[in-house]
């Protein structure tokens, strides 16, 4: 018997296309486009709701700003680089507790932006980032202005006290005529 050596055989990998998986049927063309339109219709319901908080929340932030604002300053200064403008020529900017936004410009024109209104609130939000954390020095300064009255009428009062009661003292030891 002869053996016969056969030749090694060599393995070969063949991909194997796997037949696509049915897909879901598509949604027909008008059920997503109804879809859409339904999505669009309660975003639009929430941009009214929130259309809505803002302008109760900017009519109390400016209320509480006025009240603040009063007996502080007639208006608070703005740093030129908070001013979003197409211009670069701002020299001076204010803001007062109404809302109005004072701006002056290089060449002597004056705006006046009101910052209630809906088309500013971008503006407003970058104006007081600015303007808030100055209204501490301005609270702080108004606090010892007071207590420095406080010490001087304290200090004289003191005074006038002890010499309204020396003469009182003095007038009722006078003889009587």
């Amino acid at each position: 018997m002869s053996q016969e050596t056969s030749p090694p055989q060599e393995t070969v990998q063949v991909p194997i296309k796997e037949e696509p998986k049915p897909a879901t049927p598509a949604q027909p063309p008008l059920q997503g486009l109804l879809d859409s339109l339904k999505s669009m219709q309660e975003d639009i319901g929430q941009i009214c709701e929130l259309t809505s908080e803002e302008k109760t929340l900017v009519a109390e932030f400016y209320a509480a700003l006025l009240k603040i604002m009063q007996p502080l300053a007639a208006t608070m200064p703005v740093s030129t680089g908070a001013i979003l403008t197409e211009s670069k020529d701002v020299v001076q900017a204010n803001v007062d507790p109404y809302g109005h936004l004072i701006i002056l410009y290089r060449d002597g024109l004056i705006e006046l932006k009101n910052l209630t209104e809906e088309k500013h609130r971008d503006l407003m939000i970058s104006v007081f980032e600015d303007t808030l954390p100055k209204f501490k020095q301005l609270i702080g300064a108004h606090r010892r202005k007071i207590e420095n009255r406080i010490k001087f009428l304290s200090s004289v009062t003191k005074e006038m006290q002890k010499i309204s009661k020396a003469l009182s003292a003095s007038a009722s030891q006078e003889p009587q005529r």
